[in-house]
């Protein structure tokens, strides 16, 4: 009988070894998210950890909310400035680009696997959307810049094209369940579950930061906990509604990330080393879902899939959605190569498992030999590609987006002391809502004939001495800001 010592034993174990494949992924070239599936099939029934799993239920339960932190760490670490100007290329890739892909993955199906049209076109909408997960930890993780605005792009469409996957998966489905409904009843769901999402991720991504802003937590500690509240409730009343709660806690990251607020620099912190967590935990359980007994038979058969959407479905669909862009040949190339699938094709190939679809056990281990081939062949050969094509940045071209504010400090600049007065409209305002101009800094308090180190938090008390440091042309602004 299992004991909680016993399943804590096995929890700790588990992400300890994970941690370290991650630390051996750095070294060998082979992706982590491919060695943590791999830890969570030896784990499995018919691994030698003998850990018997078959709910897929339990399974994509657990998906979904990993995918939700994930994909929310993902739009926080995206810069709007960087999205902007390829916001219209990534929107149409994301949604015209895995329409193609579903729907030439499913000619193939038809015409080689004997599925009916509309069982092909479900196995390529799901395994037709890049993993935002397998992408922004590849690229990152192999340390791969490329030139121009095709890192933005990538990345942006692998964050956003989830939701058209996810709307094309339930839906066929339900239309595969349910014959006499009319695949045209789709599309005015399409449009307002992606309107829905796209308002409520602005919306609550405003909200979050007025509350983070506004609260005034006593304990630091507990911004994170109300950040994940917000998260989880951005995702649940967008679904609960009827829009598509992946894409709004997306959006609601990205805005978050134009947007200046307290503790930001260990918020962002702590939602990467969540989705990390997540996405060893997401990879660990779909590893103990899958029985590789399962998988031999349809090797043969997950290999010419795999083929056809690596070298036929995805070039396709990125060539047509971006025929009227002035990217290149060799850019296109590039984003077509980049497209790695990863846990989200398996969360999703548990839908048609749990709603009983002809084939559904079968496309389920299609679409994990789909994944794992994807990760192995493209996530190890990225760098190569990008190199052999010539879009990789060079070192000096390289910028990373810090996560933290660093003021512009020039010859220029000065340091002077302002005083808080009873009167003042600082009083009682934290440093972040006093909307200092850009590039201003407030290095230090003196209260009480102590000297603080302010955060964004610090609420201004009367009596504080305020060393302010900033450029000669910005110094009107902040004593109208502060006196």
């Amino acid at each position: 009988m299992l004991t909680t010592e016993l399943i804590l034993l096995g929890v700790a174990g588990l992400l300890a070894i994970s941690v370290l494949a991650s630390k051996a992924s750095s070294r060998t070239g082979i992706p982590a998210l491919l060695l943590f599936l791999l830890i969570g099939i030896l784990a499995g029934s018919e691994g030698p950890g003998r850990i018997a799993l078959d709910n897929p239920g339990w399974v994509q339960s657990i998906g979904v909310v990993a995918l939700v932190m994930i994909l929310f760490s993902g739009g926080l670490d995206t810069s709007w400035l960087s999205v902007r100007p390829v916001l219209v290329e990534g929107f149409t890739l994301a949604n015209l680009g895995v329409l193609i892909s579903a729907l030439i993955m499913g000619l193939v199906a038809w015409l080689v696997l004997g599925y009916t049209l509309l069982e092909g076109v479900l196995l390529g909408a799901i395994v037709s959307s890049t993993d935002a997960a397998a992408v922004f930890t590849v690229m990152r993780a192999r340390d791969v810049s490329l030139q121009g605005n095709l890192e933005p792009l990538i990345e942006f469409e692998s964050g956003s094209n989830d939701p058209m996957a996810v709307f094309l998966t339930i839906g066929l489905t339900g239309l595969i369940m349910n014959p006499e409904s009319s695949i045209f009843s789709l599309i005015p769901t399409f449009f307002w579950q992606m309107t829905l999402a796209t308002v409520s991720g602005y919306v609550m991504g405003r909200f979050m930061t007025w509350a983070i802003n506004r609260l005034r937590l006593s304990q630091e500690g507990l911004y994170p906990v109300l950040t994940l509240a917000l998260v989880l409730l951005t995702y649940s009343l967008t679904a609960v509604l009827g829009g598509n709660g992946f894409l709004a806690v997306y959006l609601a990251g990205i805005v978050m990330n134009g947007q200046n607020f307290v503790h930001k620099r260990s918020l962002m912190r702590f939602h990467d080393g969540m989705a990390w967590l997540m996405q060893i935990a997401m990879f660990i359980t779909l590893g103990l879902q899958v029985f590789p007994s399962r998988i031999i038979p349809v090797a043969g058969v997950g290999l010419l899939m795999s083929a056809a959407l690596i070298f036929l479905a995805r070039p396709i669909s990125v060539f047509i959605s971006l025929a009227f862009t002035k990217l290149s040949v060799r850019e296109k190339l590039i984003i077509s190569w980049v497209g790695l699938r990863g846990a989200v094709p398996i969360v999703l190939a548990t839908f048609p498992l749990m709603a009983g679809v002809p084939h559904a056990d079968a496309i389920f281990h299609i679409v994990f030999f789909i994944v794992i081939s994807s990760v192995l062949l493209q996530g190890t050969t990225i760098p190569y590609v990008a190199d052999w094509l010539g879009v990789r940045a060079t070192k000096s071209a390289q910028y990373h987006y810090p996560h933290e504010f660093v003021p512009s400090i020039s010859m220029c600049s000065r340091l002077i002391e302002l005083r808080i007065d009873p009167n003042s409209p600082a009083l009682g305002r934290s440093i972040m809502e006093l909307g200092l101009p850009h590039g201003v800094l407030v290095v230090s308090i003196n209260r009480d004939d102590e000297t603080l180190v302010p955060s964004g938090a610090t609420v201004l008390e009367a009596g504080d001495q305020v060393m302010v440091l900033a450029e000669e042309e910005m110094l009107e602004t902040v004593r109208a800001a502060v006196l």
